[in-house]
């Protein structure tokens, strides 16, 4: 829950060892489960933390919209059983009906190949590095104000500032577009592409 990313430290030239920096927050693992789409729209946050079970406190006071989903996990990963929960809000869209909906009106869903997401995934391409950035920036800032814990209670305010300076319409249309995906723009994901040619 600190700081997710590097700096730089600058130290005496007499100094034998590496710099270290020690870090707000007790490096606890929280997962947020997110999504966005071409329109513009992104998901409320699927967010769990490590933990047995809720407890209020944690989120009481951070002013969070009412939308956003809270979890626990024994060790604040995604699994099964949570991944099928925050997939239940999306159920309408594996039934029978909503395929019968999109055939008739000619839409296409889309489902990324296996093994692609570092390419084509737009979240991967433009959202999550500048998530990391602004979260990185809050727990920097609450530093300079002498918090040097980042726990449960205060991880959730800082997340949610980064998350709506970054979860914009037009960083979410950017997203799909800097993918390729929307519109589509095939020669921006061959570029991507780390193709070696292989010569005997």
């Amino acid at each position: 829950m600190g700081v997710i990313g590097s700096m730089k430290v600058v130290t005496g030239a007499e100094r034998r060892t590496r710099p270290t920096l020690t870090q707000p927050g007790n490096r606890e693992w929280v997962t947020v489960i997110q999504s966005i789409c071409a329109a513009g729209y992104a998901t409320p946050p699927f967010i769990i933390y490590k933990g047995r079970v809720h407890i209020s406190a944690w989120y009481e006071e951070a002013d969070i919209p009412y939308d956003w989903k809270l979890s626990v996990s024994e060790n604040g990963w995604t699994n099964n059983e949570l991944g099928l929960a925050w997939l239940k809000h999306f159920d309408e869209h594996t039934k029978t009906q909503f395929k019968d909906y999109c055939l008739v009106r000619k839409i296409l869903t889309l489902c990324m190949p296996a093994h692609s997401s570092h390419i084509l995934q737009p979240l991967d391409v433009v959202c999550f590095l500048p998530l990391k950035h602004k979260y990185s920036q809050r727990v920097r800032d609450l530093a300079r104000h002498h918090v040097w814990h980042i726990n449960k209670e205060r991880f959730l305010p800082a997340f949610r500032d980064a998350f709506f300076d970054v979860f914009t319409s037009d960083n979410c249309k950017k997203a799909f577009e800097a993918a390729g995906l929307v519109p589509i723009d095939a020669q921006r994901v061959i570029d991507r592409l780390d193709v070696r040619l292989h010569t005997p």
